[in-house]
C-alpha cells in the first residue's frame, strides 16, 4: 500500500532535520579544529638561496603579513611576501602539517645595472628589473643598461649577443642602451660612444664586424691603435664615421687659404 502524504513529509522533515544537525556538528568541529592552538603557526622553515637575506631581514619583511594559522592562511599571500623581500626573486610555500609552513626562496643573480647611476635597480639573468641594494654587490664589475622598464629583456638579450664581440676586440662593454626611437648605443670601458642604429642583433653583428674589420686599418693611417677610439657611429648605409682622440681632420688655421 502507499505511503500516505503525511507520512512521507514527516519522514522528510526527519531526515532535513538529521541533515542539519549533522552540517550543524560538523560546523561546530570544523570551527573549533581551525581554532585550536595546536595549529597556530609555529615556525617556517626557509630554504633555497638565502645568501643575500638573513632571519632579521626575512622576519621582519614577510611576519607582519601572515594572518590565519595552519588550515587558514593564503599562501599567495605569503608568496607575495617573500617576493616583496629586497632580492628575492621567487618563492613557493608549502604547508607542513600540523603547525608549519617551508619556503623555497630563489635570489636575483645581477648581470648589470639600470637606469641612472645612483638608482638601486638592477637586472637579473632573467632579464628582469629589480630594486635592490647595489651597496649589496661589487658594482664595478657590472656593466650598465638603460631603456624602457618593459624593454628589460631585449636589451639583456642585445647585450648577450654584442659582449662578446666587444670582448674580442679587448673593449668591454660600460652601458648599453635602446632609446626612446628604438636605436641602440654602446660605451665601452675606455669611453668611446659607439651608435649602433636600429635593427636586430644579427644586423647589429654585421655592422660591428664590418666596423671592427677596417678600425684597425683607419687607425693605422694616422699612427695609432684602435685604443684611440672616441667614438663611431655606424648608422650609415655604405661606412662609418670615426673621432679617435688625439687625431684632428679640422684643418688648421695656419694651413687654411687667405
Amino acid at each position: 500500500m502507499p505511503v500516505p502524504a503525511d507520512i512521507r513529509l514527516m519522514n522528510l522533515a526527519s531526515a532535513l532535520l538529521m541533515l542539519a544537525f549533522m552540517l550543524l556538528a560538523f560546523g561546530s568541529w570544523a570551527w573549533w579544529l581551525l581554532r585550536h592552538p595546536a595549529f597556530a603557526l609555529q615556525a617556517i622553515a626557509v630554504q633555497g638561496e638565502v645568501s643575500r637575506n638573513n632571519e632579521l631581514t626575512l622576519r621582519t619583511h614577510v611576519m607582519p603579513q601572515l594572518q590565519g594559522n595552519f588550515f587558514t592562511i593564503d599562501l599567495d599571500q605569503t608568496r607575495e611576501a617573500f617576493e616583496a623581500v629586497p632580492w628575492v626573486r621567487t618563492a613557493v610555500v608549502h604547508r607542513e602539517f600540523p603547525n608549519r609552513l617551508r619556503a623555497v626562496l630563489q635570489e636575483h643573480h645581477p648581470v648589470a645595472l639600470w637606469g641612472e647611476e645612483g638608482a638601486n635597480t638592477m637586472v637579473n639573468q632573467q632579464g628582469q628589473v629589480f630594486e635592490a641594494n647595489v651597496d649589496d654587490i661589487d658594482v664595478e664589475r657590472l656593466p650598465r643598461m638603460k631603456g624602457a622598464v618593459a624593454e628589460s629583456l631585449t636589451v639583456t638579450s642585445m647585450y648577450r649577443a654584442l659582449s662578446p664581440r666587444f670582448a674580442a676586440m679587448d673593449m668591454d662593454i660600460d652601458l648599453i642602451e635602446l632609446t626612446p626611437r628604438g636605436s641602440w648605443r654602446v660605451w665601452t670601458q675606455s669611453g668611446a660612444r659607439i651608435e649602433l642604429g636600429r635593427g636586430s642583433a644579427t644586423d647589429l653583428t654585421e655592422r660591428l664586424n664590418m666596423f671592427f674589420k677596417t678600425l684597425s686599418q683607419v687607425t693605422s693611417r694616422y699612427g695609432r691603435t684602435a685604443t684611440v677610439l672616441a667614438g663611431a657611429d655606424l648608422r650609415h648605409k655604405d661606412g662609418y664615421a670615426l673621432r679617435l682622440h688625439g687625431v684632428s681632420t679640422v684643418e688648421s688655421d695656419t694651413k687654411k687659404k687667405p
